[in-house]
């Protein structure tokens, strides 16, 4: 493998780390476009815990969307808690105001006894929609995220693979 990119000239060594740069900074467009669509500065999360089931499972990639400001009773979305970098997916199950009123809202995951408040930063006791949350959920692929959660359970691995994906991107001929 080294003796590979020893054999490399430098030229065609500078080709391939800079093909690789190309790739992660398209990535990183794709992502940036995706919250500017969307409207939300994550339109991509993972759901981490058992708390929506049945109807999401740990694992599942959930799609979001953060234009419409007058989320309604039943719908799913994802918020953020002050001080907090963790996004919560739950139902929401009250709202009050709206209009002319600020909209607040009240969550509860469906595998949950109670509502959220005590997931709320201290004193909070409600969401507001314009500060808190990062979107409602619009769709969703089963169990594809579950790669995410073995990466942030296991930080070595993540590591690993980015080398691994880096050599090879380096060897790669054209």
């Amino acid at each position: 493998m080294f003796s590979t990119l020893s054999n490399l000239q430098p030229r065609q060594l500078l080709t391939q780390v800079l093909n690789f740069a190309l790739v992660l900074s398209t990535a990183f467009m794709l992502w940036k476009g995706l919250s500017v669509a969307t409207d939300s500065p994550s339109p991509i999360v993972v759901v981490l815990s058992g708390s929506m089931e049945p109807a999401f499972q740990r694992g599942d990639l959930l799609f979001l969307w953060n234009r419409g400001a007058e989320t309604q009773i039943g719908e799913v979305v994802v918020y953020n808690v002050k001080g907090k970098d963790i996004p919560i997916v739950h139902r929401v199950v009250r709202r009050f105001g709206g209009g002319d009123k600020p909209l607040r809202l009240l969550t509860k995951g469906d595998n949950n006894l109670a509502d959220d408040t005590e997931l709320y930063a201290k004193g909070q006791d409600y969401l507001t929609r314009s500060e808190d949350i990062i979107g409602s959920v619009v769709g969703y692929v089963p169990f594809v995220g579950y790669v995410t959660i073995v990466l942030s359970e296991h930080p070595w691995l993540k590591k690993v693979l980015l080398g691994i994906m880096g050599v090879m991107v380096v060897l790669q001929r054209e």
